[in-house]
Formats: C-alpha cells, structure tokens, sequence
C-alpha cells in the first residue's frame, strides 16, 4: 500500500492548496510544509486510512476542524483521480476524514504482491541509498568475559534492524564494538604471564570457561595488591607501544573469548563482523588534533575536554566530556569520537556511511548523547549522515528486577537458550503424548531448539524497546497470545491446508473473489506489510513488526474459523487459497526479518 500512500498525500497535497492557498502562504513562512497527516487507520471499521490534518490546519486558519474536513472532502471529489482510488470520504469525530480504498485497487494490489517475491516492499537499489553503507554497531560483548542476558536485547535488536534494512536492499554493514583494549588487559596479561606462562606456548591450554574464573581472580588480585597494580599498568604500557610478547598474550585473550562468542551467535543465527576497540588506536591521535584545531578542547584539571552545548552539570555548568586524560591516556569517548570520523568516512580510508546505529542500553544515552553533539560540532556528521542512538530497557525477572540467577549472578546467554530449549522440548514431548503422536527423535530435537531460540527472540522483539520487561519463560513459549509459537502454529495450520490442496500457488486463478468481510480484513492486512517494513526502517522499533504479524495470524485465524477454504467452490476456493498462501509468505517473510526460521509441522 505504500504506493497508494504516497498518491493519496499527494492528492490530498493539491486538495489542501487548492482549498486553502492562504494555509500554503502561512506554512511556508513558518518553514513547516502542510502536512495531510495521512495514517494506517486505527480500527478496520474506520477504513483504510485515516486524515488528521484539519486539526493541524484549524489552529493556522483559525477555522472549526470540521469544516476544514467538509471543504477538503470537496476539493478531494473535485480530482478525477481519487475516486479512482476511493470511496467517498467519510468525516467523523471534531474533524478527521476516513478513506477506504475500492475494493478493484485493493484486487489489483494483490495481484502485484502475488507476483513480486518480497511482498511488494520496494527495493532501494533503485535509488542511489544502497550505495553508502549503514552502519548498524550492535552486541558489543567484552574480551574475557561471558556474553550475558545483558546482551541480549543489544544482540537482537540490532540483528533485526540489520536483516530489515538488508532486505531493503542496502548495503548493511554489522559492527561488533567488542571491549578487546584497555587497562583491564594490563591486569589479565600480568596474570597470564605469572599463573600460566605455557599458554603463551601453547594457546589451547585455557578455554573461555577457564577464562572467565581467570578474569575474576586477575581482578582481585589488582583489587588488593599494589605491586599487581603496578605491574599491571605497566604492561599496559608494553602493550599499547606494540611489545610482541604482549601482543601474543593479548592476542591470545581475544581468541579464546571470539570462539565461545560464536557458539552464541551460531545458535542465535546472527552475523556480525568484529571490530573492536582496538581498531581505533591509530585514529585517536588525530581526535585530539582535530578538535584542537577546531577549538572545541579545553584543557581542565590536567585533562582535555569538549564542554557541552545546552548540558549542564552538578555546579550549573556545562559538562565537560573527557577526550584525554590527565595521565595522557584515552578513555571510551575518544574511541567513539574515533570510530564516527572512520565510519562516516572522514579520514581517506573509512567506511563512507550514510547512517550509523549505535544499539546500546539506555544507560548510555546521556554518553552517545554527547559524543553525537562533539561530532556534529567538529563537521564530523556528513549534512544528510544519520547518526542514531537506538536505547532500550532491561530484562527483568519475575520481582522486576535486573534478571539474575538464583545465587545473585547475571544470567549467562548460553544457560538461558540452553534452559529454553528445554522447556520447549518438554512442553512439546507434553502436546505430543496428549494428541497421542509419536515422533522420531531428530524431528522432537529440531523443533524444540528453533521453538525455544524463537521464543526467546521473539519475547524480547515484541516489547516495546524503550521499556523495560519481565522474563517469563511460561509466558513466552506459550501457544496462546502475542507469542513466537502462536504464529509458528499459524504457520503450520496454513502449510497443512496448502499440503491437502490439489492447487499449486503458481496455477492458481488470478480472478479473485472476496465476499466475506474477513477476507477483505486479511487483503487490507497483507497489503500494509510494505507500510510497516519502512515504519520500522525510520522509527528502528521492531516490535511494530511483531505487533503486525500477531495481527496477522490473528486474523488468518479468524478467517480460517469462519470460511472453508478446501471445501469451498469456485471462485472461492482459488481466492481463498491465494489468501492462505500469501498470509504464509507474509508470516514467513516478517519471521525471518526477526530471525526466526518457520516449520511446517510442530
């Protein structure tokens, strides 16, 4: 439907100057073009799509909304072209206006989505967009220690955004900003160099597990021994001049920990490409330059700084944000700052990118907050570059609390999939002996792994990103409510259908037949996928994806309740077949936007 969207605008567009040219004049002095405020209706009842701009226009032309929407509604009847496109419009309430489309377009758009493999989204190669990459910097675990729930949300997130705009068709690059540099690998290589000097001999002598135990004992040691301490921070210095036994040991951390990672995204079926702090070294001399040149640093106790624009701190000025320490190290700030003059292409050997999305906690907004002002300041930002924070809440326990384990420890990712797996195989070793079916093994293994990582997934996507939620693992592997096998039984329910019909998608009659008011709810639902993949490509909220998808299966239910599909005539039968197919290319397609794979049985 995004086409129609844009010609309906368009054609409200010329309603609103034609009816109203004074409203033109005072919108371009206020530098805010007339806006229809056309929008996906709120309830089917309601129509297609819903005009809320009398209200707007009311408050610039000092008029009664509702008559605003009478005189457009009559400039609108005056075009030839809309009501090709719709019914009469309908006002309701103070003053919005409801179109629904005929019911010949809503056929005709059909027929294209019947025809185009990627459920009539539009394609930006057509456009010069896919050109330069965007950036999506998601996951971003740290060396020598377990991925956690806390990386969860981060993982997901950004692998959704990821698999959306690829599908779009742009050239997606996926950054993985692991913690690999810093003090803390002062402390680990002194203890490896101390407690196991043979690893650097022989590298499979430690494993991350082991690592992990090892991290914590380095760190108590730094803790509670001063002579550690200086060792530690001495090794540092061998390590950033590029000492070689330093660099192997350092090395050797990053290794252990890269392959424990990628068992986790293996199972997550996510690809990413590291490139962690490390990478930016080089490159933070030449932040402290430029932003001297440019006159932004300040020099602060002993330490240089940009001091923000609008933000200020605990004594009413403006906080500074550290870029070089007193001691003349570098701290986080400086690495982003780095790593936005490399991806946006500002030094000759960059990414070139035309939006970076950082996906990260809330947290951290007020951090990216001002690295985005210092970047913009020093004309880092290209004039159309996009550089976006995308922050969300955390997961909870059942107390609302930050979701820990029993003994207080944050939840390891790899115990967490392990424990859904588990759960779902038992519930569905549960449904089998209840519906009296034996299955082989393999098929119970199969299905239980891609429900449990499904659940999981689709649990954290469909929340609202921005909030908060509580992990609830009987909630999310349930077969009832906004759930992951809720539309993977969907799934399944259609397949078994297209299974039992003697019809093939490709020979089906392309006259179509809709006689039932569920089934031109199920046409209007389709034909919104484009709307809501783009939705989500510009507000970066996957859970408006679930929330469709839900809605979709919903209603496929619905329909299958209320009409026969096998047993029907023709030209039903055909019409109703074309509906189940595309519902289940449409599930299938959103589903794999999440990165959930489907089954034809469960």
């Amino acid at each position: 439907m995004l086409g129609i969207a844009q010609e309906l605008n368009n054609l409200l567009l010329t309603a609103m100057e034609n009816m109203f040219p004074e409203a033109v004049i005072l919108a371009t002095d206020s530098g805010k073009p007339l806006d229809p405020q056309l929008i996906i209706a709120s309830k089917p009842e309601f129509g297609d799509f819903q005009v809320n701009g009398p209200l707007a226009l009311s408050k610039i032309l000092g008029k009664p909304p509702r008559k605003i929407a009478t005189d457009l509604v009559n400039a609108l009847l005056a075009i030839p072209s809309f009501s090709e496109l719709c019914s009469p419009p309908i006002i309701a309430g103070p003053g919005f206006i409801n179109l629904v489309l005929k019911p010949e377009l809503l056929k005709s758009e059909i027929r294209k989505v019947l025809s185009n493999p990627n459920i009539g989204v539009p394609n930006v190669t057509e456009t010069e967009d896919h050109l330069f990459p965007v950036i999506i910097d998601f996951s971003s675990p740290n060396i020598a220690k377990d991925m956690h729930v806390g990386h969860l949300r981060s993982t997901l997130i950004g692998d959704c955004l990821a698999r959306i705009l690829e599908f779009r068709g742009y050239n997606v690059l996926r950054l993985n900003h692991v913690g690999d540099w810093g003090t803390q690998f002062g402390m680990l290589i002194t203890h490896l160099k101390q407690v196991a000097p043979q690893a650097l001999i022989n590298p499979d002598v430690i494993e991350l597990g082991d690592l992990v135990a090892f991290y914590r004992q380095a760190k108590n040691r730094f803790d509670n021994d001063q002579s550690f301490q200086i060792a530690s921070r001495e090794e540092v210095v061998r390590l950033q001049s590029g000492d070689p036994d330093s660099r192997k040991a350092w090395q050797l951390l990053c290794d252990q920990s890269r392959r424990e990672f990628q068992v986790i995204y293996d199972r997550l079926d996510i690809t990413i490409t590291e490139r962690g702090e490390s990478f930016y070294n080089s490159y933070l001399e030449e932040v402290i330059l430029d932003l001297d040149a440019l006159d932004l640093l300040v020099t602060d106790e002993g330490a240089r700084c940009v001091f923000l624009e609008g933000v200020m701190g605990k004594s009413n000025k403006p906080l500074p944000v550290i870029i070089q320490k007193s001691d003349g190290g570098f701290n986080y700030a400086t690495t982003d700052l780095a790593a936005i003059r490399y991806r946006f292409g500002v030094i000759f050997e960059g990414d070139g990118a035309s939006r970076i999305v950082y996906v990260t906690d809330s947290g951290q907004a007020n951090h990216f907050a001002g690295i985005f002002q210092i970047a913009r300041r020093a004309g880092w930002v290209p004039t159309n570059g996009r550089l976006e924070h995308v922050p969300f809440g955390l997961v909870q326990g059942q107390d609302g609390k930050k979701l820990k384990t029993r003994a207080g420890d944050t939840v390891r990712l790899k115990d967490l999939l392990d424990e859904a797996i588990e759960r779902a195989d038992i519930d569905l070793r549960k449904r089998l002996a209840e519906e009296n079916r034996s299955e082989e093994e393999i098929f119970i293994k199969d299905v239980s792994k891609k429900v449990g990582i499904a659940a999981v997934k689709y649990a954290d996507l469909s929340q609202n990103r921005i909030t908060s939620y509580q992990f609830n693992f009987d909630r999310m592997l349930s077969l009832n409510g906004n759930t992951a096998p809720y539309l993977l039984y969907a799934m399944v329910r259609i397949a078994g259908i297209l299974r039992k019909s003697s019809k093939q998608h490709d020979t089906l009659e392309k006259q179509l037949h809709f006689s039932e008011p569920i089934e031109w709810a199920l046409v209007r639902h389709i034909l919104r996928f484009d709307l809501i993949i783009i939705e989500v490509e510009e507000e970066l909220l996957p859970s408006r994806l679930c929330s469709y998808l839900f809605e979709l299966s919903q209603l496929f239910n619905r329909f299958y309740d209320q009409v026969p599909v096998l047993k029907a005539k023709e030209p039903n039968l055909s019409s109703r077949l074309i509906l189940c197919q595309l519902t289940a290319d449409t599930l299938k397609m959103g589903l794999n936007l999440l990165g959930i794979p489907t089954l034809e049985r469960m």
